[in-house]
């Protein structure tokens, strides 16, 4: 029997309204610690992840991870801050000077039994006037749900000696950390501190690489909080290839295309570009990471536009090539096609089970048959002239993600992005000189058919020659 409709919104309404203020109140908590976005990945998320790498951990073992260094940019002028990815997954920290420490099973720390400890920055209101409210071990134990959360300056005091263990796994130690001298808990201090503890420890008990393998199998698959970010991250970056395909013109130069499509990135909330975007015009559409972005583009270039927004730490990665004039000459559609055909034959071979090459199989195959159609190239070994690169990559928390390069997962995200690139002066006609041509897009594995995350911006030479004359908010045509 069906609970009548307003009998039941007279019980609901004021659970709706409670928690609408139980929201209000949880948001303005974490406001306190720094934390403003209320999408960001949920502390479940980062505790269920170190529960899965204690899967992996023999008995009697313990891991130890180092958040990235700060990166000077020039003299007292540092990088915007990126954490390190399996950092990053782990905890969901996003500051420096940090160390992670997960436990097998639960040990005496200081006299209370714990299975992970976090080492981070204690809160200091002189230091956050100038960088920003930092989380502190309240923050750390409250919002990221770490079960124990320690100042890092407590590192070389704490009651901790790793020989107790049969088994040490760390991560790599940073390289190029900045030290800071009026910082003696810095990531800096921090490592040669751990240093020094491990140098007491039998070396045969200290394993190097074993975190790295462990972790590119967890991050390979991802979950459904995972893609729903990545959903984000690929839609900002499909609305900024979009306006920037309405917005192309010639004489406008690399750096404005860059500059349309890195609006539409941070518009819509992305924190950075995943990766230095690529625009490549002319004879720098043949750059394959060309990254200067200063020409000024002729009407009778190709732009190579390699983009990816990056949203609360996951990357998108989609390129599409353009006619900067809005219409592709005959030579130019001849490459552009058979790019787009092996494109498509290598999204047919993203399935589970498929080994991860074959992709890269089918869309070299295609590229290296009609390039020899066209008397470009002679035989199939010289492929590898024009089209120099694999076809796919994981993408992830990194735009080169980390993965086992096994069969292919169910939720999984692969790139696919065959090219073809033809410098001046290569050994054949002219006519196909500085024709550089790459179509990228980002495909979810999943248990039946490929899905084409990117699929929302046009592929074929007709509809983007279409979608070029309609007005842009960047000019008015």
């Amino acid at each position: 029997m069906l609970f009548p409709k307003h009998i039941l919104l007279v019980f609901l309404f004021p659970f709706a309204l409670f928690s609408q203020e139980v929201n209000k109140r949880q948001q303005l908590k974490l406001n306190q610690f720094g934390v403003y976005d209320t999408d960001l990945l949920p502390a479940s998320f980062h505790k269920n992840n170190r529960e899965k790498l204690r899967a992996y951990m023999p008995k009697n073992s313990v891991a130890v991870f180092f958040s990235s260094p700060i990166k000077n940019r020039s003299n007292d002028v540092d990088f915007q801050y990126h954490q390190d990815p399996n950092f990053y997954y782990l905890t969901g920290l996003r500051e420096s000077n940090a160390i992670l420490i997960i436990l097998k099973t639960p040990q005496k720390i200081n006299g209370e039994m714990t299975k992970e400890i976090l080492f981070v920055q204690p809160k200091d209101k002189s230091k956050e006037v100038w960088t920003g409210t930092r989380i502190g071990t309240m923050g750390a134990e409250l919002v990221l749900e770490i079960e124990t959360a320690f100042s890092n300056k407590e590192f070389n005091e704490i009651d901790f000696n790793f020989e107790e263990f049969d088994h040490i796994f760390h991560a790599p130690i940073p390289q190029d950390i900045k030290d800071d001298p009026f910082d003696k808990a810095d990531l800096n201090n921090l490592c040669l501190q751990f240093g020094a503890k491990l140098s007491k420890t039998d070396e045969n008990k200290i394993n190097k690489s074993k975190l790295s393998e462990w972790l590119s199998a967890m991050r390979e698959i991802k979950s459904e909080e995972e893609i729903i970010l990545m959903r984000k991250a690929i839609d900002i970056t499909c609305e900024a290839q979009i306006e920037l395909i309405k917005a192309l013109e010639p004489n406008m130069t690399e750096y404005q295309s860059e500059a349309i499509v890195e609006y539409i990135f941070k518009s819509n909330g992305a924190e950075y570009p995943g990766f230095p975007s690529i625009m490549g015009s002319g004879r720098n559409s043949c750059i394959l990471h060309y990254s200067t972005n200063r020409k000024t583009m002729m009407g009778n270039n190709l732009l190579v536009s390699d983009v990816g927004a990056e949203y609360h730490g996951y990357t998108a990665d989609v390129t599409r090539t353009l006619p900067v004039d809005g219409h592709f000459s005959n030579e130019e559609k001849i490459i552009y096609n058979i790019v787009l055909k092996a494109q498509e034959a290598g999204i047919k071979k993203c399935e589970e089970g498929n080994s991860f090459w074959d992709p890269n199989v089918a869309a070299t195959t295609v590229v290296s048959q009609e390039l020899q159609k066209l008397g470009i190239i002679k035989s199939p070994i010289e492929v590898r002239k024009y089209f120099m690169h694999g076809t796919s990559h994981y993408l992830g928390l990194d735009v080169h993600d980390v993965g086992t390069y096994l069969p292919l997962k169910a939720n999984s995200v692969i790139t696919v992005e065959p090219g073809i690139y033809i410098p001046a002066g290569s050994p054949c006609d002219k006519k196909w000189w500085n024709i550089g041509v790459r179509i990228e897009d980002d495909v979810l594995i999943t248990e039946g058919d490929p899905e084409v995350l990117s699929d929302c911006i046009p592929k074929t030479t007709e509809e983007i020659e279409i979608l070029m004359q309609q007005t842009s908010i960047f000019n008015k045509k």
